[in-house]
């Protein structure tokens, strides 16, 4: 039977980000990356630094933890990575939730399909903008867009630089009936906490929705800021 890498498994807590942001989810983080984004707050799940707390688990291993670390007070799943996408084996995890009556979130900078993404309830695809130091392969993206189903599918691009916006416009004329949101970035990475982290972040938040104001390209999207980051800074497992 396939076995998933797990890193962590915690809540119930509340989405952080994307188009459910503030639900109560439990979260299930994989291990594994296909790409290195220079900002990523969760480059312990591909650059070896937590290598020993892997575990490899079965779909009813898993779901068996989140029940016993959420109980009853979850009908949520949030599948973090990492890229969750790269994981063929999520599949069985996918149709336990399906048959629990658990609904699921990923996110994914669509590099790569799985026929279980059509399963999820709010899809995620993060292409990642010029910071990041990647290059998004869009032909790529494209075939992963259209074979997921589209009333499931949100867009989200994380926006740390002038740059990064530029980009964003692009992937929004690209897919402009797609749902589309932007996302403050988080520079400040040092630490589990950051001296006046929540200020600092909502300073480049206010700077992001002035920017969205400006834009007539921009007149149907949503602007977010990392909710979690605000509340608990870099802390993990929350």
């Amino acid at each position: 039977m396939a076995k998933i890498p797990v890193l962590e498994i915690f809540g119930p807590t509340i989405q952080g980000e994307g188009k459910v942001i503030g639900r109560k989810t439990m979260f299930v983080r994989t291990a594994g990356c296909d790409y290195r984004c220079d900002w990523c707050d969760s480059s312990f799940t591909w650059d070896g630094s937590a290598k020993d707390e892997i575990k490899m688990m079965t779909a009813e291993e898993v779901y068996a933890e989140l029940c016993e670390v959420g109980g009853n007070r979850f009908n949520h799943v949030t599948i973090s990575g990492g890229n969750p996408a790269l994981i063929k084996g999520i599949q069985g995890l996918v149709d336990i939730f399906q048959e629990n009556g658990i609904y699921t979130a990923l996110e994914t900078q669509g590099s790569q399909f799985q026929p279980w993404m059509r399963q999820i309830d709010d899809l995620t695809i993060s292409p990642k903008p010029p910071s990041s130091m990647m290059k998004p392969n869009l032909p790529i993206l494209d075939d992963v867009i259209s074979q997921c189903i589209h009333d499931t599918i949100n867009l989200k691009v994380v926006i740390f630089e002038e740059e990064d916006f530029k980009f964003a416009e692009m992937i929004h004329k690209r897919y402009p009936t797609i749902p589309f949101y932007l996302q403050v970035g988080n520079p400040y990475l040092e630490g589990e906490q950051v001296a006046d982290h929540t200020t600092k972040l909502l300073s480049l938040y206010e700077d992001l929705v002035e920017r969205v104001i400006e834009s007539s390209e921009m007149n149907d999207v949503y602007v977010l800021p990392q909710l979690h980051t605000l509340l608990w800074s870099n802390t993990k497992g929350v």
